[in-house]
């Protein structure tokens, strides 16, 4: 098996990843490089097809302060955000878009140049950026992604995915072991700081705005390798997905169409969120996708409606041209047809437990981005609070990486080798039930463990997960990027189940319809591999 050394690896090709590598590419001259690694191509990553835009508290923007991000921020978090987490970020979030912006992202601006914000549910006033009107991941990313392949140091594997990490006799992280999925070969990379950016894990239902590779890879890495993971119960759906017949794809329709003035309506025109909230189509995301859901279920629907022709047809042309042309080739026209809208999973709030530089419970092993629970969002993320996130505390980790000692150790102790040995055997067994299996475990979370859960669905959901996983060794080598990912998918769903059933309240993302209340204090969840408290 082949074996490499880096001062840093990183796992993951979103702008967590991506800012990452540049600025410690920037600060630091790093004897043995960075290693960037990505098990799709680079632009396959949730940070790509984020489209909302991403949060700022701009010094020139008279109308915001920290003090009113940190309240918008809390009251949507429902008690779980951590004040001193949330200011710290939103004080960082000006410098930080500005230096996006001088290494060339494109935010959209106005005639003479200032940047164009827009309103989101929940929040206040106007402070969310965008790029190419609706494409801020994409903008972003592309951005990123442009510096990043330019700069020598950083060395990029594509089509890689990560399958353990080595850790040595101290239970610290020197590495991990890769699996090229082209070659069909599993490599050995050392390294003293191994940075999680893998994002979410949406792809554990059956319905999301997720792409393929969004199995939650990162936080079951983790958990294997002895990480706490934090608050892993709470999963937000996004209330307005496209809902097309025949398809579990779904495409989503941004949060700032609500925010331009779109409304909710039944097929009949018929507005409902007046029903369930004061705040309407802007209150908090857990709240809109539970009225949706709701209305869906008393109706028998499969799906409610948006009507986006009242913001006017030259603004949605000129603010929502990718939503717009998306529509179109589904054959909906949004400036004059309603869009059909029914929620779907959307973002891990909970992850692995880590503070704002990505430092987790394991020595040399960071986490940043959805991957991460830093604290920021809570029981329920407050939109575009997402990419603010993955930029701020990449560039925290990058700073903090500046003090730490980058040297690969010169000998792999007998804990890691045993790691690497096990890689190094013939795989006995290929799995060829592989996609039965997954879209058998998406339909079980769906069914269970979706929007609104219930104690005897949650156990009903976790001997069928156990069932599945009891099919496979999960322990073994295997030869597909499919199996790994079924892997880690059926680590997380226990997880996810686990938590439910252990949070005995609402909150947030989490609701049970047997445990209608939260809870007088509000509590994190951590799970450690072996104990759960």
């Amino acid at each position: 098996m082949k074996h490499s050394t880096y001062s840093v690896v990183i796992i993951g090709s979103g702008a967590a990843g991506l800012y990452a590598a540049l600025k410690l590419s920037q600060q630091l001259v790093l004897p043995d490089g960075i290693l960037l690694i990505t098990k799709s191509n680079l632009e396959n990553c949730n940070s790509y097809h984020a489209q909302g835009g991403i949060v700022a508290v701009l010094n020139d923007n008279k109308t915001d302060s920290l003090d009113l991000h940190l309240k918008d921020t809390l009251k949507a978090g429902a008690g779980l955000s951590e004040p001193d987490v949330v200011t710290s970020i939103s004080e960082k979030s000006n410098n930080v878009v500005k230096d996006l912006d001088e290494i060339g992202i494109l935010f959209d601006k106005d005639d003479n140049g200032n940047y164009l914000l827009t309103l989101e549910a929940a929040h206040s006033t106007k402070r969310i950026l965008h790029c190419y009107s609706d494409g801020t991941g994409r903008g972003i990313v592309e951005g990123l992604l442009k510096q990043v392949k330019q700069t020598p140091d950083i060395q990029i594997y594509e089509n890689t995915m990560a399958v353990e990490l080595m850790l040595n006799k101290d239970k610290e992280c020197q590495g991990v072991i890769v699996f090229n999925e082209q070659l069909r070969e599993h490599e050995a990379v050392h390294s003293p700081a191994v940075i999680l950016a893998t994002g979410g894990m949406g792809q554990l239902y059956k319905y999301t705005s997720n792409p393929d590779v969004a199995t939650g890879d990162g936080i079951a890495l983790a958990y294997q390798a002895g990480a706490e993971i934090q608050d892993i119960e709470f999963i937000q759906f996004h209330p307005t997905t496209l809902a097309i017949p025949n398809t579990n794809k779904r495409f989503l329709i941004s949060e700032a169409v609500r925010g331009e003035g779109a409304k909710l309506v039944l097929k009949d025109g018929t507005r409902f969120m007046h029903k369930y909230d004061e705040r309407e189509e802007l209150a908090p995301r857990d709240i809109v996708t539970r009225a949706i859901f709701n209305e869906m279920k008393e109706n028998n629907l499969q799906n409610v409606f948006l009507d986006a022709a009242i913001i006017g047809k030259e603004k949605l042309h000129k603010r929502f041209p990718n939503i717009l042309k998306h529509c179109l080739d589904n054959g909906i026209d949004i400036t004059k047809d309603y869009i059909p809208v029914a929620p779907a999973a959307h973002y891990s709030m909970g992850g692995i437990r880590a503070d704002i530089e990505g430092r987790t419970s394991v020595k040399g092993l960071y986490a940043i981005g959805e991957t991460a629970s830093t604290g920021l969002h809570g029981a329920n993320r407050l939109a575009s609070n997402s990419l603010l996130e993955c930029v701020v505390c990449a560039n925290e980790l990058a700073n903090h990486l500046t003090f730490v000692d980058l040297s690969v150790p010169n000998q792999v102790d007998k804990s890691i080798f045993e790691t690497i040995q096990k890689y190094d055997e013939q795989a006995y067994y290929i799995y060829d039930d592989v996609e039965e299996l997954k879209s058998k475990l998406q339909e079980i979370m769906w069914n269970y463990v979706g929007i609104v859960r219930h104690a005897d669905g949650l156990k009903e959901a976790l001997k069928q997960v156990k069932d599945i996983k009891n099919k496979i060794d999960t322990n073994r080598k295997f030869e597909s990027r499919e199996e790994y990912e079924l892997r880690n998918m059926l680590i997380n769903a226990i997880l996810i189940i686990d938590g439910a059933l252990e949070r005995k309240e609402s909150r947030g993302g989490h609701y049970r319809e047997d445990f209608n209340f939260s809870e007088s204090r509000a509590y994190h969840s951590v799970i450690k591999k072996e104990k759960t408290c």
